[in-house]
């Protein structure tokens, strides 16, 4: 024989876990504005946090290092020199004091100079001592910044005008 759920004095069908299912319905009503506030409070701490964090990549962008490493003509590196310098470029993130990977990473450029190759090592300022530092036995590193790009600030001499 079928059994028919039987309704309750309240309406409500006398089914396993109904009370449970009202009791939770009633808590969420009853606690939805905390809930909602809760959510705002989160909510902007994420956004806090994600325009904190484009600022510090900015800015670390902006101050960049640039080393040119010069390689001498006998210059043969060994397999473990090799890794040890990729070790020393892998500490340049660490070296960045908390700079998001975006605005701490290392960049090798190369260019072609009057039929000369050069290397350059570009990276966080933060980080210009591990930059700076020789990974290999037979390479030179030149460090410098890029300060043919800063103009000198001239104000305009002021007009005298006519009394």
């Amino acid at each position: 024989m079928d059994t028919v759920p039987v309704l309750a004095a309240n309406g409500t069908a006398d089914l396993p876990g109904a009370q449970e299912f009202f009791n939770a319905a009633h808590w969420i009503a009853w606690s939805s504005p905390y809930l909602a506030a809760l959510s705002a409070v989160i909510l902007a701490v994420l956004v806090w946090r994600a325009g904190r964090r484009a600022r510090l990549v900015q800015c670390a962008l902006a101050d960049r290092v640039t080393v040119e490493i010069v390689p001498t003509n006998t210059f043969d590196p060994s397999e473990g020199e090799v890794g040890r310098w990729a070790r020393q470029l892998g500490r340049v993130h660490h070296a960045a004091n908390g700079v998001p990977a975006r605005g701490s990473a290392a960049r090798l450029r190369y260019s072609a100079e009057n039929g000369r190759m050069r290397c350059y090592l570009e990276g966080p300022a933060t980080a210009s001592a591990v930059l700076s530092m020789p990974g290999f036995a037979e390479v030179e590193v030149r460090a410098h910044r890029a300060q043919k790009d800063i103009q000198p600030v001239r104000f305009p001499e002021p007009r005298e005008e006519a009394k």
